[in-house]
Formats: structure tokens, C-alpha cells, sequence
């Protein structure tokens, strides 16, 4: 998958584009995934919405398999852990491919917190099942 094709994918997202998600890297079975912190984006203690970073991990999982195999995934299921609170100006999630299957791609995502000075907080971990739901070249 290329660049152009998984913008166009990402911005097919009406949550994606209502939280204002950038892509900023992927390929070779890793991808990255960013979004500006906002206040509307918080939760009552003034952290990161948990279901923001959930969001972020889940996006940035399937798309690091959908560099390996092809456009056709969907997350089948992934757990989190939430490490510290979110804080920040922005939150970033860097997934990597762990292995990959015919019908089962298994990922790993690490999401952080930048702070205006670029310094990298890591706040959850994930891991997650992206499941194939159409091969590499099917159809084409």
C-alpha cells in the first residue's frame, strides 16, 4: 500500500477526519498514526480520553498489517494497557507487525504523548489480530 492510498483510506473515516488523525508514516510492516490534543478529546481529570487511545492503537495496528498484506483487513481484536495518563500536545502511535499469516496478521503499538518540546511519554501498548478478509491481488 502506498502513502496516497492509505491517506485516501484514512480520510474515508468520518471519526478519523472528526479527530483530525494524520498519518505520518508506513510501510514494510510498521505504521504511525498521529492526533493533535484537544480539549474535547479529554475525559474529566483533563487526560487523553482512554477511548482516543484505544481509537489510535486499533487504526495504527490494521494498518501496519495492511502494509503486509494487502488493503483487505479489519481488526478482529486487540488488548491495551494503559500505562500512565495522556498528556500532551499530541498523541502518537508507532505499530509494528509481529507476524504475519495467511487469514491473521498480529501487530504490536506503542502510543505516546509529545509534549511541546518533543519530548516522547509512553502512556499504553497494544497488540492486536488484524484479520484478512481479502488476499493480496484478490479481484484484481
Amino acid at each position: 500500500m502506498d502513502l496516497d492510498l492509505v491517506r485516501e483510506a484514512l480520510g474515508d473515516q468520518p471519526f478519523s477526519r472528526l479527530l483530525g488523525t494524520r498519518l505520518v508514516d508506513c510501510g514494510d510492516g510498521a505504521a504511525t498514526l498521529e492526533l493533535d490534543i484537544r480539549e474535547e478529546l479529554l475525559q474529566q481529570y483533563g487526560f487523553v480520553h482512554g477511548g482516543v487511545v484505544s481509537y489510535l492503537a486499533d487504526n495504527t495496528l490494521t494498518l501496519a498489517a495492511a502494509t503486509v498484506v494487502g488493503p483487505g483487513v479489519i481488526t478482529s481484536g486487540f488488548t491495551i494497557d494503559y500505562l500512565r495518563p495522556a498528556t500532551g500536545a499530541v498523541l502518537r502511535a508507532d505499530a509494528q507487525v509481529v507476524r504475519a499469516g495467511r487469514t491473521r496478521v498480529v501487530c504490536r503499538c506503542e502510543v505516546a504523548t509529545v509534549d511541546g518540546g518533543g519530548v516522547r511519554t509512553l502512556c499504553a501498548v497494544a497488540q492486536g489480530n488484524v484479520a484478512v478478509t481479502e488476499p493480496a491481488g484478490a479481484g484484481r
